[in-house]
């Protein structure tokens, strides 16, 4: 009966694995590539050598936006400003404009750090230590593993889709189905995951682009002052329709984009990842301890409030108090509404409470 499952495991599809090869066909049959029979959900371009993920719908606005902003820019207001100011205007914009959409191509065409999944083999034979560690009949696999490393204990996470344990700072991605090593977060502005292998270029993309977009708001700022000398802003603005095109897009994304990048640079600076800090960070970790003390609160407030209501309490006298829906814990019954409280006398050297 044991065979049998591990048979099974070998063999069922859709276990996370490629397909076990069929028998060569007559002639001379072309060797498959691994990005061919791929697990995941993404997407794979140039002979594997490119990939992304499956739904990249706001990376092609993202792309759009940029391309649209600076050329916008280059095509209107740099041709003012380099008669009037200086040549390095456009100069400088355009080594913005080329490292962004480098760095934004990198990110989102590249490898994220996604580990390969577990052979059926491998599975099979987990399956099997697992079964004869002890107890009788199939087990699934545990959830967590303990592994020394250095000197210290690691705990290891079970991926139930890969059929492996994830290294740590592993974590698998559900839109892309994959698990990737040091997982900071799926990005769909750049349509990929963002992880071990790609947040460097992640980190300078957003860097670089914050940059950009500064420096195309004060230039735009700076073309409209210049012909409002002369013309008054009302008409350097209907000469320049696309400067005001450009000044509201800037206006409304610079100020996500630079706190997103001062975000990062804190992530960098104390070496954690974005799923790292919400899952550890203080808020979190407030809300989860608020919600855990709620009923102790609740209980503490009816408290106060039979004190202030019932000076003289004697021993073995029954209060009840109401308690709201939802604020008592899973172990209570959820019917009840109602908590009796019984005062005992108090002991000689304490002081007097319920």
């Amino acid at each position: 009966m044991r065979e049998c499952e591990y048979r099974q495991i070998a063999l069922a599809p859709g276990n996370g694995s490629a397909p076990a090869p069929q028998a060569p066909a007559s002639g001379k049959q072309r060797r498959r590539r691994k990005w061919e029979s791929f697990a995941g959900k993404n997407r794979f371009f140039c002979d594997g050598r490119l990939m992304s993920g499956r739904h990249s719908g706001a990376f092609y606005l993202t792309l759009g936006l940029i391309l649209t902003t600076s050329g916008l820019f280059f095509g209107f207001d740099c041709p003012y400003l380099t008669e009037n100011l200086t040549l390095a205007i456009p100069i400088i914009a355009g080594l913005l404009f080329v490292f962004v959409v480098s760095t934004l191509l990198h990110t989102s065409f590249s490898d994220p750090g996604i580990l390969p999944r577990a052979t059926p083999d491998e599975a099979a034979d987990l399956e099997r230590q697992i079964d004869n560690s002890g107890g009788s009949g199939y087990r699934p696999p545990p959830r967590t593993k303990e592994v020394a490393i250095n000197g210290q204990t690691v705990k290891l996470k079970y991926c139930f889709s890969c059929k492996m344990f994830r290294p740590p700072r592993t974590s698998h991605c559900s839109l892309c189905d994959n698990c990737v090593e040091r997982f900071d977060h799926h990005c769909p502005w750049v349509g990929n995951c963002v992880g071990k292998r790609n947040y460097r270029f992640f980190y300078m993309f957003l860097l670089s682009l914050s940059f950009l977009t500064a420096f195309i708001f004060a230039c735009v700022i700076t073309h409209l002052t210049l012909r409002s000398q002369n013309i008054g802003l009302l008409n350097a603005l209907q000469e320049t329709p696309a400067s005001a095109l450009e000044l509201v897009v800037c206006f409304f994304s610079v100020w996500s984009i630079l706190g997103l990048s001062g975000f990062h640079t804190y992530l960098v600076a104390s070496n954690l990842t974005t799923n790292e800090d919400l899952d550890q960070g203080p808020c979190v970790q407030g809300v989860r301890s608020f919600f855990q003390s709620t009923p102790t609160s609740v209980f503490r407030t009816g408290l106060c409030a039979l004190n202030k209501t019932i000076p003289e309490k004697a021993a073995g006298a029954v209060a009840r108090a109401s308690v709201p829906p939802g604020y008592t814990k899973p172990s209570h019954p959820q019917g009840k509404s109602m908590i009796q409280l019984k005062f005992q006398t108090p002991r000689a050297g304490s002081s007097p409470s319920a």
